[in-house]
């Protein structure tokens, strides 16, 4: 456990050091999980070996820190904008959810092949990465640049898929589960889903009305402070987490819906003082995160994976979603540019960390699987890191 506690202390220092610098290291070229990903490498055995955990601590650390930030997040993405707006995105939505996010895994499994992974393994693999990432997703779609040059329509559509996406990942998951681990069935990952996903809906909806309501009747009587209010929804996301984890139900996809029900019922000045929690949440509270997986990269994992992990590398960046969002491009209400810009900025982040440490806590004990699914995390949030801010400036000045 003295490990555990070590990481604490390592972390604290360095995201207080980060917070101090915040205004500077957004001047960087890079993304702040970028930075917090190389501080990790640093301070890992690779270099400095101030962090070293052993496997049990850092599979915990993985899978309660991103589940926790994806609740977070998600939320985050569910009040971002008003939930007027939010209508005429649905159908868009539900396409990137039923037939891009399905393909997604499904090519992203196809690349991992090249690893030498088994058919299933990979297809898991291809499941662990296929939900876009609300947390490097929200520095492309949020902030003062991305308003000032994305349209509205691109970044909320952006917002809700990688909200939705990373509860609904669930089932690829779990059908991928299924077919690599002995002990599961197919007929007990399917009951087991529909159990996960209806009670995680249910337990999100009520408690997104009951805290909208509460909220209403607080304000009236004027015994809510402003404090309170500002982090009132992160103290649902935790609620919300751990009543659906309680129920059987699936924490992330509850917390998501909690988030809009949330938003359809407060007004707009409730909802806006939740954009510096926003900010806070997935510029500064996820860069421990991204600092341990830095730490726990496995080195010699990824050269075990042999030469197929670049080709492995290069195309779960390029093929995984790009290519499909292209040739959906009209179905989605997409222009030529806004379908690249949607195809190319659809990251693995906090999203496919969670799901990667679930399927390991679940039993997948194939080195290969840990080293394939944190190479293309460490590759997006490189990719992503440096060309987020450039993109998103010529994307501004093509639209002159």
């Amino acid at each position: 456990m003295h490990h555990l506690h070590d990481t604490y202390a390592v972390l604290g220092v360095a995201g207080v050091v980060l917070a101090l610098a915040s205004r500077r290291v957004r001047r960087w070229p890079v993304s702040e999980p970028l930075v917090a990903l190389l501080l990790g490498v640093a301070l890992g055995p690779l270099l400095l070996g101030v962090v070293d955990l052993p496997a049990h601590e850092r599979d915990l650390l993985l899978l309660e820190g991103s589940r926790l930030l994806l609740a977070w997040s998600v939320m985050a993405a569910a009040l971002r904008f008003p939930a007027r707006d939010l209508r005429p995105l649905v159908r868009p939505t539900v396409l990137l959810l039923v037939v891009v996010m399905p393909l997604a895994a499904v090519l992203g499994g196809a690349s991992a092949l090249l690893v030498g992974l088994p058919v299933a393994a990979a297809f898991l693999v291809g499941a662990v990465l296929c939900p876009t990432d609300p947390v490097l997703a929200a520095s492309v779609v949020s902030g003062d640049l991305a308003e000032k040059t994305l349209p509205a329509r691109l970044r909320q559509v952006l917002t809700l898929e990688s909200g939705a996406n990373d509860g609904l990942a669930l089932p690829l998951v779990a059908l991928a589960l299924a077919a690599v681990l002995p002990q599961e069935t197919l007929g007990g990952a399917v009951a087991g889903l529909l159990q996960e996903v209806l009670v995680g809906a249910v337990v999100g909806l009520a408690a997104g009305w009951l805290a909208g309501r509460g909220l209403h009747l607080a304000s009236a009587r004027e015994d809510l402070g402003n404090g309170p209010r500002l982090v009132f929804t992160l103290l649902l996301a935790v609620a919300v987490l751990g009543v659906a984890r309680v129920l059987g139900g699936d924490g992330v996809l509850a917390a998501f819906v909690a988030g809009l029900a949330y938003n359809r019922l407060v007004p707009d000045s409730d909802r806006s003082p939740q954009d510096a929690v926003d900010e806070a949440v997935n510029r500064y509270a996820v860069l421990p995160l991204f600092l341990v997986l830095g730490a726990v990269l496995p080195w010699s994992g990824w050269v075990d994976l042999g030469p197929g992990a670049i080709a492995f590398a290069v195309l779960v960046l390029l093929v995984r979603r790009l290519p499909v969002v292209l040739a959906a491009a009209r179905p989605l209400g997409l222009r030529g540019r806004d379908a690249v810009f949607a195809g190319w900025f659809g990251p693995m982040g906090v999203s496919a960390v969670f799901y990667l440490a679930h399927s390991l806590h679940r039993g997948v004990d194939d080195p290969r699987v840990f080293a394939a699914g944190t190479l293309a995390i460490a590759v997006s949030v490189v990719a992503f890191g440096v060309s987020a801010s450039p993109l998103t400036r010529l994307y501004g000045d093509r639209a002159r």
